[in-house]
């Protein structure tokens, strides 16, 4: 059996065992390395060659938790959590309470999208803003899952269609470029303008996953116990402090800092350390207790952090095994000159390989140069060829247990240990969402 195969199995069964998933994908590396015809020491020195490449991200979580924890004690989460409850009213209605539940949702998703273009700080904003809505969110009983799948489709599909933030650098950067680099040598020209359009087609499948997860499959009620981050902060002997004017103007300020520092640096490691600054300025707690606030905010980004970093490293490994090409080039010699089904192994190759990596912007370089070739080779229009490669790119990106989108997710809704990662956001998002890409993706391949 092909290694990349192989190792993301063993990877994806582990977890849905409730094995952790940073052992899940050791062990998938591993079993990838030694059956791609690495040494135990080549596959160990290629998974702690990538673990570096994780470091950085793991270091921003952790600065994230810590500054969520900080948010937390300024009492603006206590703050924010009563306001909306007095919204909801005392003997609310199920009409009024189901109108909350929308506006949340949507004001989720909104924010969401925009952390992807117009304000591109992608999953930095989770652990400040998701929290405090817990207390929120237990009241109304909503079901966490819907929230995990609002919140991984604003952050995969804007960028897979708007051509700005996060969505300039996947479909210009890297798409565009990757494609009409491999297409080059065979006449394949495209053009900025056809990729959002060919694109579309496929979001509007997960537009549609979406819904079905909203107003279907997680519309109902799911009872949680009514303990928060701040309560959690509370029980070890840090009680949040109580609100004034000042502190509560600072947490605003901070905030803003966070995320506009971000904007500017490009760093969320900076951009946590001057908001944990400016709260420790506003009297939210004191200095010396800043180690106490990041062992904290480490304690509840440690898994998200050595996820991240584990994955760096099973990426590193699949591509040391060489396998990846041969999984492509392989998977077409059983097909001939079927072109559905040539699109159809083309689009589950790029699940497969975005499953293990957790990255549809890392995969793109990896199947363009072998996806252009052979869509070409089958008559594909450059339309149908940029859907091929961006569908097969973004597959596997929402439902991937390595990946941010749903790993984000998770950092913010699992505060209070009450939402499993792998069956609350991972197997969710991938129903929802990979399947529809799949199936929207093979259309717009066969009628574009």
């Amino acid at each position: 059996m092909n290694a990349v195969i192989l190792a993301v199995l063993v990877m994806v069964a582990l977890s849905l065992a409730r094995v952790s998933v940073v052992f899940a994908l050791v062990v998938g590396a591993l079993v990838g390395g030694l059956v791609g015809g690495l040494s135990l020491d080549e596959t160990l020195s290629a998974f702690n060659d990538g673990v570096g490449g994780g470091a950085q991200v793991a270091l921003a979580y952790a600065t994230l938790g810590a500054f969520a924890v900080a948010i937390s004690r300024s009492g603006l989460p206590d703050m924010l959590a009563n306001r909306l409850i007095t919204m909801l009213g005392k003997e609310a209605t199920a009409a009024h309470r189901a109108r909350v539940k929308v506006f949340l949702l949507v004001a989720v998703l909104l924010v969401a999208i925009s952390s992807q273009n117009a304000i591109p700080v992608h999953i930095a904003f989770i652990p400040v803003l998701i929290p405090p809505l817990l207390v929120v969110m237990n009241r109304l009983q909503l079901d966490r899952r819907a929230v995990a799948c609002a919140l991984t489709f604003g952050l995969t599909a804007p960028y897979m269609l708007l051509p700005v933030g996060f969505g300039a650098i996947f479909l210009n950067d890297i798409l565009l470029a990757n494609l009409n680099s491999a297409g080059e040598s065979l006449g394949l020209e495209i053009t900025r303008g056809m990729v959002p359009m060919a694109m579309a087609i496929p979001v509007g499948g997960m537009a549609i996953g979406l819904l079905v997860a909203l107003f279907f499959s997680y519309r109902g009620q799911r009872e949680y116990t009514n303990k928060d981050l701040v309560a959690t902060n509370a029980h070890q002997g840090h009680s949040p402090a109580k609100p004034h004017t000042f502190g509560l103007v600072m947490s605003g300020v901070a905030i803003v800092a966070a995320l506009g520092l971000q904007l500017y640096t490009g760093s969320m490691i900076i951009g946590g350390l001057v908001g944990i600054a400016l709260l420790s300025l506003g009297g939210i707690f004191k200095w010396r207790e800043a180690d106490d606030l990041f062992t904290s905010g480490m304690r509840m980004m440690a898994l998200i952090g050595f996820i991240m970093i584990s994955a760096a490293g099973f990426a590193e490994v699949m591509k040391a095994t060489g396998d990846i090409e041969s999984l492509v080039t392989g998977a077409f010699e059983l097909f001939g000159d079927n072109r559905g089904l040539a699109a159809f192994v083309m689009l589950l190759v790029g699940l497969f390989i975005t499953l293990g990596i957790g990255s549809s912007f890392s995969t793109i370089p990896i199947i363009a140069a072998i996806f252009v070739p052979l869509a070409v080779q089958f008559g594909f229009s450059p339309m149908a060829t940029v859907v091929l490669v961006g569908t097969a790119a973004a597959l596997g990106d929402a439902g991937s247990p390595a990946s941010d989108s749903t790993l984000g997710p998770t950092s913010g809704l699992n505060v209070d240990g009450q939402h499993d990662h792998m069956w609350d956001s991972v197997v969710p998002t991938f129903l929802h969402y990979n399947i529809p890409l799949i199936a929207f993706g093979w259309l717009a391949a066969m009628s574009l």
